[in-house]
């Protein structure tokens, strides 16, 4: 097992490759469980105002595999407030809680937001920080404009990768390793509404990972009216963005509106040298006709460039803190230099959702999508002349067929390069659904077909004694003595999904009872190589077959109060390319071997009650069984900022607790929230350590806080408004021995603002300062990496088992942004 008690060069870790991406920067060891399944519109809400995502004044209405959320079509859930407003963003001070409350119907545990509290956050904010306040979710908040791509949320006890991600119904996690880059997907002004579901996925979702909930994220709707929306923003850190949006309005007598927007952002990094920047472009049309036809077009571009922060152990946190960085100037050999530890992000996204009534009783929902993910991804290695490895084969030595490396600047026998890898990744598909209603009975019937392509062959990019690539990037690799590129990784990596889905629903007792069943059968294939002498194994596959039956129903007991039970399922098929093929280093050979192919599988319960009108209260009590915990524990390759994954059967898990939130519609412009939740997680089984077997079995889960709570509190009169939020998180361990623990941390935000009356064609131009961790908290956000045992220890059968100290994330400072804004 690679050691990860290497303390480089985060970002590196959060690769946007399949195997380095599972080696992902929160690491990917949260030994934890929680529920799954059940089921939510996988359209967006009807009836939106413009910017809001939501209905105005009444509960979101749509299906829920046929499960009506709202009680009935006459039964408009009415909301208590001071009276709505229509901002140039979206804002509508409609939604109780602050904008974190929206009226829920879902028989499951689930929570949301929209641009109520949306807009009133950092304009560079990320979807994973925006829920940072609802129930069971933690984001750490590593980079203060939210911009760093990393696998930093868990929900319940469960990481980001075991957690599905929709945006406008289309997955967009990596179908390999399952993490989502959130900071490329949509800029903060676009965001309609965001849904979370802590632990059961949607039946109809295409999703295979979703075993810890999912969230479902949509855009604004574009307006019927021409016109357009800057923001303008400049703070701490060098931080500024600029963002555009153009409104075509309706388009004729076509029934065609939409928007185009751009974005660029740019900031110094927080703490050591180095930068960060973005551009961004979205764009949504929407074709509406007749009754329930419609046909959206949603296309996304992201070019995102960012150099690593250093990530320490706990000794070196206490040591050093906020100054244990990578290094500002180059000697020769140092891989710490700053500029070797780059995440490039580079994403093309389209989804193009439609939905028709074909009869008065039929619908047909189809959503394709297409996603074209590339790198390059840079880290830093110095690379023997001789002895050194080329897959399982070596070079530079008696009997080789390679030769020793012939490539200047060697210093001490090594040769200082850039591991230059330029992954390529490209995920299509089609989720089709026909929807049948007679009378009080809906049918559900759908086919998900996925089919996703990853290719991949790093190579070395030699480097001169001032630190600067020989002749630029990717255009000089190191070669062996017959001209071959040197190279540890040479994959070529696809995976073919097919899902069937058939559910029931039934309305009793004049619609207050609904009762339904779904049954998915979930199908896939993958095969991988890597083509490097010596590979064992060179080419691998995985086919697996998944049963998946969930239950639901919910009994409306008034128009205000409902109550809710369900059983559900999902499962996650392996995480990361070395889970089938191994990888290779030029020092040390074989660095990580093929792991388990077992799938995780969960199963669910929840019970919840929920209360709707000015005061809006929901509790819910879970539990989750987990088998099978595919962990990609991951590190650095000794002596470089390179990152490797490893997966790991962590076993079976236990996971039980409850959540509860409050919030009150706008009294007197004030509308406060409140959450929390209380988590038990542990594991069900003990842990090989390889040397020997660690008594983990009752353990408590990795990253699995006891405790988490928020408070928030929003002010808006139409003229000044601000918006108040605290965060508590309890102490996580970060081994599965529970012999070190990241200590509990509180943070809170601020934002306060001034809308000023129109001023010619400006609407609604306003200004807002938004003061983040105002208490400038210096704290360890999240597990950079997990172990086994932190401190050396005897096994269980008498071995001695050498600890390996976990890496953190150091969380952001306190900092300070002003953004101008306004519709015209």
């Amino acid at each position: 097992m690679i050691s990860v008690g290497l303390a480089l060069p985060g970002p590196t870790l959060a690769q946007s490759t399949s195997h380095r991406r599972a080696a992902g920067q929160a690491a990917a060891v949260r030994a934890a469980a929680t529920p799954a399944a059940v089921s939510t519109p996988s359209v967006p809400p009807t009836g939106a105002a413009v910017g809001s995502g939501r209905t105005v004044g009444t509960a979101a209405s749509g299906t829920l595999m046929g499960m009506s959320i709202l009680p009935d079509s006459g039964q408009t859930e009415t909301v208590s407030v001071t009276g709505g407003m229509s901002g140039g963003n979206g804002v509508t001070n409609t939604t109780p809680g602050g904008g974190l409350m929206p009226v829920e119907r879902a028989p499951r545990s689930q929570s949301g937001m929209t641009r109520d509290y949306i807009a009133k956050q950092a304009p560079t904010t990320s979807i994973d920080n925006l829920v940072a306040s609802l129930p069971g979710v933690v984001s750490a908040k590593i980079d203060p404009l939210g911009m760093f791509p990393n696998d930093t949320m868990t929900m319940r006890g469960l990481t980001q990768s075991q957690i599905g991600f929709l945006f406008e119904g289309a997955p967009e996690a990596d179908p390999l390793s399952y993490v989502t880059f959130s900071p490329t997907l949509v800029d903060n002004e676009n965001i309609g509404s965001v849904t979370v579901s802590q632990g059961s996925p949607d039946l109809d979702g295409p999703l295979l990972n979703a075993v810890g909930g999912q969230i479902s994220t949509f855009e604004i709707n574009p307006s019927h009216r021409m016109g357009g929306y800057v923001d303008v923003m400049g703070g701490t850190h060098s931080g500024n963005k600029e963002f555009a949006r153009f409104e075509t309005g309706d388009i004729g007598n076509s029934g065609v509106r939409g928007f185009v927007s751009f974005s660029y952002t740019s900031a110094n990094n927080w703490r050591g040298p180095g930068d960060q920047f973005r551009y961004h472009v979205d764009s949504k049309f929407v074709k509406e006709w007749g009754q329930g036809n419609s046909i959206r077009f949603i296309l996304g571009f992201n070019r995102q460039s960012i150099n690593a922060m250093l990530n320490p152990t706990l000794q070196q946190w206490r040591q050093m803190g906020d100054h244990y960085n990578l290094d500002a100037t180059y000697t020769p050999g140092d891989v710490n230099y700053y500029k070797f530890s780059q995440v490039n992000s580079n994403v093309v996204n389209i989804v193009a959702p439609m939905q028709f009534t074909l009869t008065k009783e039929l619908q047909l929902n189809l959503t394709p999508y297409y996603v074209h993910e590339y790198g390059p991804q840079v880290g830093g290695e110095n690379i023997p002349v001789s002895g050194g490895y080329f897959g399982a084969a070596t070079y530079g030595t008696p009997g080789s067929q390679y030769g020793a490396l012939t490539q200047p600047y060697a210093t001490n026998g090594y040769l200082t390069a850039l591991l230059n890898d330029p992954w390529n990744q490209k995920n299509s598909g089609l989720n089709s659904t026909l929807r049948w209603t007679h009378g009080n009975n809906t049918l559900t019937f759908g086919w998900w077909y996925s089919y996703a392509a990853h290719t991949e062959r790093y190579q070395y990019d030699l480097v001169n004694y001032a630190g600067n690539p020989v002749t630029g990037y990717g255009l000089n690799p190191v070669r062996l003595s017959n001209g071959q590129i040197l190279s540890g990784d040479n994959l070529n990596f696809w995976q073919q999904v097919n899902a069937l889905y058939v559910s029931d629903n039934i309305k009793l007792l004049h619609d207050k009872l609904q009762i339904g069943g779904g049954f998915k059968a979930a199908m896939m294939y993958r095969s991988g190589t890597n083509n490097l002498p010596g590979a064992s194994p060179w080419k691998a596959t995985g086919s697996y077959f998944e049963p998946l039956p969930q239950f639901y129903a919910s009994y409306q007991i008034d128009r205000h109060d409902q109550v809710f039970i369900n059983g559900t399922t999902a499962f996650r098929a392996p995480v990361s390319v070395e889970a089938y093929t191994p990888d290779y280093d030029p020092n040390s050979g074989q660095i990580a071997k093929a792991g388990s192919l077992k799938p995780e599988y969960s199963i669910g319960e929840e019970i919840g009650y929920r209360h709707t009108g000015f005061y809006n209260f929901s509790i819910s009590l879970f539990n989750l069984n987990l088998t099978n915990h595919n962990i990609s524990s991951s590190g650095y390759i000794p002596g470089s900022t390179s990152p490797v994954a490893e997966p790991i059967n962590a076993g079976g898990e236990t996971s039980r607790g409850v959540q509860a939130e409050f919030g009150l519609g706008y009294w007197h412009h004030f509308s406060p929230y409140l959450s929390g939740q209380y988590l038990h997680s542990t594991m069900d089984n003990n842990f090989d350590a390889g040397a020997d077997i660690l008594p983990t079995k009752g353990k408590i889960s990795v990253g699995s806080p006891k405790f988490t709570g928020a408070i928030g509190l929003q002010y808006d009169n139409g003229t000044v408004f601000g918006n108040f939020n605290l965060r508590y998180v309890d102490s996580q361990y970060t081994t599965f021995m529970n012999d070190e623990s990241i200590p509990s941390y509180t943070t809170s935000d601020l934002t306060l603002g001034y809308r000023f009356r129109s001023i010619g064609p400006a609407r609604h131009p306003q200004i807002q300062l938004n003061l983040i961790n105002i208490g400038d908290v210096h704290y360890l956000a999240a597990a950079g990496s997990t172990t086994g045992n932190a401190h050396t220890m005897v096994g269980m059968h008498g071995a001695v088992v050498a600890g390996s100290a976990p890496i953190y994330l150091t969380g952001a400072p306190f900092a300070a942004f002003v953004s101008m804004s306004s519709a015209f």
